[in-house]
């Protein structure tokens, strides 16, 4: 019996054993668990490059309007046809040099030639006509004085000499438009320039205001911008702009010389007119992009690559020590400082504050930050040159961020 008893207590209580093991091995890996749960992770600290970093400051900022359009010469002018002719002879070409009153075309005069010899000779028999009128008239009135005639017969000879008369000036007003349409046949230039385009050739009929030649005067060009409606309230007159003409490497100086008065039909955009500054390389139709200075005043601003936009409200990544906050300005209007777009900050940030460029990418909040040992400034303009060089290299990352 007692034989019986051990063969069935000890395996029993080796299970017994093994159960309670396996329990405390569990329990033991649930404490484990829950200190670890318990206990934040120590994150990784992110070490940033003096690129990485930008300080807050106080710069001259420029708001500017972006403004685009082609080159357009203020005097130009197209030579037409005043008469139907064939084209005799065309002196200049495009681009030749050419002064107001210079003769560039001749159309053909045969026939102007031939009306104007014909007009000479109906004036001519006009003149004959009057002539046997006044001495029909003369002798009517001698008639008259004598009693030969009655009075009526008188009246129809002063009748007759005025119609002559008539006829006469009728007759010399058609050799006068006869000589202007032979002088018509020669076309001169209306203003001085250079010729932009030829558009026929000697030997071809043209009719009356047919284009044969497109003069421009390169001394004053402008350029015609479309502004917004919501725009046009901060353009004035007299406004200084700066354009990149294609072609030409450096910037070329404008103003606004006008605004119209009328905003276009289809657009609702109203045209403002940019004059130019006078360049040997600049020729009308060259298409021009830049932007026109609206108002330069001192602001806390901020790089606009630095703005991060993945979450609902745009924000910036303030060094906070030596970890990452994040921070809800108040932002004001966009503009230019030191060659780069910036944002104005209205509240939110001091000047002296830290904050991460946009090159970082996504920061989360409260992580551990390695600060670069920063450069003291030893003069005011290193101390632009400093705010400005991390900003230059955040901006091509403004496009890649959230």
């Amino acid at each position: 019996m007692m034989r019986r008893a051990l063969r069935i207590g000890v395996p029993v209580l080796i299970v017994a054993l093994l159960a309670l093991a396996v329990w405390r091995a569990v329990q033991t890996r649930r404490a484990e668990q829950t200190r670890l749960a318990a206990t934040p992770p120590v994150a990784a600290a992110l070490e940033l490059t003096p690129d990485d970093v930008i300080v807050v400051r106080r710069e001259s900022m420029v708001r500017q309007l972006q403004v685009s359009g082609s080159l357009k010469a203020v005097n130009s002018a197209f030579v037409k046809a005043r008469v139907a002719a064939e084209v005799r002879s065309i002196s200049v070409r495009e681009g030749d040099t050419v002064r107001a009153g210079q003769v560039l075309a001749q159309l053909d005069t045969t026939e102007f030639d031939w009306r104007l010899r014909q007009a000479d000779k109906q004036a001519a028999a006009a003149r004959a006509q009057l002539e046997i009128a006044e001495r029909q008239l003369a002798n009517n009135k001698a008639l008259v004085a004598q009693g030969f005639i009655s009075p009526t017969a008188l009246e129809s000879s002063v009748s007759s000499a005025a119609g002559a008369q008539a006829t006469l000036e009728a007759a010399q007003a058609a050799v006068e438009l006869a000589r202007k349409a032979r002088a018509d046949a020669t076309l001169t230039a209306p203003i001085g320039g250079q010729v932009a385009q030829r558009l026929v050739q000697p030997g071809e009929r043209v009719a009356v205001d047919t284009r044969l030649l497109e003069i421009v005067d390169l001394s004053r060009l402008e350029v015609e911008a479309a502004i917004a409606p919501q725009d046009v309230a901060l353009l004035q007159s007299g406004a200084k702009a700066s354009l990149q003409v294609d072609g030409i490497a450096a910037p070329v100086a404008a103003r606004v010389a006008r605004i119209n008065p009328a905003a276009q039909a289809g657009s609702r955009t109203v045209p403002a007119y940019l004059v130019v500054d006078g360049h040997p390389s600049l020729r009308q139709g060259l298409f021009a992009r830049g932007a026109i200075e609206l108002e330069r005043r001192d602001a806390l601003v901020v790089p606009a690559s630095a703005l991060r936009h993945d979450q609902a409200k745009v924000y910036l990544v303030r060094v906070d020590g030596t970890r990452a906050q994040r921070v809800l300005p108040e932002f004001g209007g966009r503009g230019e400082a030191a060659g780069r777009e910036v944002i104005e900050v209205s509240s939110g940030l001091v000047e002296g504050d830290r904050v991460l460029a946009g090159s970082v990418g996504l920061v989360r909040e409260g992580t551990p930050l390695r600060l670069p040992v920063m450069p003291a400034p030893t003069a005011p303009s290193s101390q632009a040159s400093a705010a400005g060089a991390a900003p230059l290299r955040a901006l091509p990352a403004r496009n890649g961020s959230p």
